[in-house]
């Protein structure tokens, strides 16, 4: 006889098994119990290609003693990755809030 808490198990162990773990190799995202997609590595691999790129800009234009510049490069740094880190929350609270609204006898 089917039960509820076959389903459950059954259920879970289909998520386990069908769940994709694309890990990025990131230095700014912690990671998470939530299985990534290839969409969600390739746009904050994209994040840290610019940051990173930012960064580097910042230190040239120290090198070549413009300050100001290096300055506001840095603080655009700061914001992209403060972007970065509120829309990865975003995207996981949606996530956690649509597999919370999954029924059980699927």
């Amino acid at each position: 006889m089917i039960t509820r808490s076959k389903l459950a198990e059954q259920l879970r162990e289909y998520q386990l098994r069908s769940k994709n773990d694309w890990a990025s190799v990131s230095l700014f995202c912690s990671s998470s119990s939530f299985g990534s997609s290839r969409v969600d590595v390739v746009v904050f691999v994209i994040w840290e290609l610019v940051i990173l790129a930012f960064l580097v800009f910042s230190a040239v234009s120290l090198y070549f003693r413009h300050m100001q510049l290096a300055l506001i490069l840095i603080c655009v740094t700061m914001l992209l990755l403060l972007c970065m880190k509120i829309t990865k929350q975003i995207r996981l609270a949606r996530k956690k809030k649509r597999r919370m609204l999954l029924p059980l006898s699927m």
